[in-house]
């Protein structure tokens, strides 16, 4: 069953597309027509995309992975900034940090300065500052909270990348892409289509078109994380019997690696107690006679010594 129909996108604004002087050739297959030098988006089309893009979606979210939404335009901001809060995703709004992605470790100790401010005001460190350091680092952690208090829960890359407008948006495109992290976009008829894995063919400069495949994407993200939680409440049993299973069967294992070498062998033929007999030191070899030493032998030795002559 298809997340949306046709009318719900028409009263949107979602076929608009852009002035027929400004588009892109790549999107010739989602355009249905020209009228009054503006593109018409082919609203099918756009149904089809939604739905795939909604079930790959639901997929990741279901895997317990993160979503990056990216929209620093005015229409999209509060959008998503209302929207996205309600699913506990991450989100980017106010600017778009360069390197975010490929030099993810310096963005994570920049979110962890605020964590630390945060504890010297709890703490009540801030007390022994100066009026003028306190001031100072108040307004270090409002600007850190602007540009990154949206995504202070992201400890990893995301497992992919939501943009509304690929044109503004290029910078995030392209470290998505440097590092495979796939990118679901809406895309408008003066945008390549091909430079994200998954495009929804839309108007991305109406609030009304936004707001709508918003709220379809966040549905679909909420049901995966609502049978990833049914899933859970299910796997803690079957792992508790599991358990005893696996203890059992070590446990012979555990023994017999502890029993000593001696233990089991047959006693040496000729020895009562089993103890095994001591054995001869070697010597080097040499003739050794079988009786006592004869002719000037010397004892212990292999070497013959010749009678004295007068």
């Amino acid at each position: 069953m298809p997340r949306t129909n046709f009318d719900e996108l028409l009263e949107a604004g979602v076929h608009f597309g852009h002035l027929k002087r400004k588009w892109n050739p790549a999107m010739a297959p989602y355009i249905f027509m020209e009228r009054n030098g503006i593109h018409i988006i082919d609203l099918h089309k756009t149904i089809v995309k939604i739905d795939e893009a909604a079930s790959a979606l639901k997929q990741i979210a279901k895997s317990g992975r993160k979503i990056l939404f990216v929209a620093t335009k005015k229409q999209a901001k509060d959008i998503v900034d209302e929207k996205i809060s309600t699913i506990n995703m991450p989100y980017v709004t106010e600017r778009w940090p360069g390197g975010m992605l490929t030099n993810f470790p310096t963005i994570r100790k920049s979110v962890k300065k605020m964590s630390v401010i945060d504890k010297m005001e709890q703490e009540g460190t801030f007390k022994n500052l100066a009026k003028r350091e306190r001031l100072q680092v108040l307004r270090q952690r409002a600007k850190l909270e602007k540009n990154f208090g949206s995504i202070a829960d992201l400890s990893r890359l995301p497992a992919a990348l939501f943009v509304v407008d690929v044109m503004k948006e290029y910078i995030a495109v392209r470290e998505a892409k440097r590092l495979n992290i796939p990118v679901f976009a809406i895309v408008d008829t003066n945008s390549d289509p091909n430079t994200v894995d998954f495009a929804i063919p839309a108007n991305d400069d109406a609030s009304k078109s936004i707001a709508l495949i918003i709220d379809i994407v966040v549905k679909a993200i909420q049901e995966g994380l609502d049978e990833r939680k049914v899933e859970k409440e299910k796997d803690p049993p079957a792992k508790e019997k599991k358990q005893p299973e696996k203890k059992d069967r070590d446990e012979p294992r555990r023994a017999r690696i502890r029993r000593p070498a001696s233990e089991g062998k047959p006693a040496a033929e000729g020895d009562e107690d089993g103890d095994r007999k001591p054995s001869r030191p070697r010597r080097k070899a040499g003739k050794v006679g079988s009786g006592p030493a004869q002719g000037g032998e010397a004892e212990g030795t292999g070497r013959t010594e010749e009678p004295e002559t007068e």
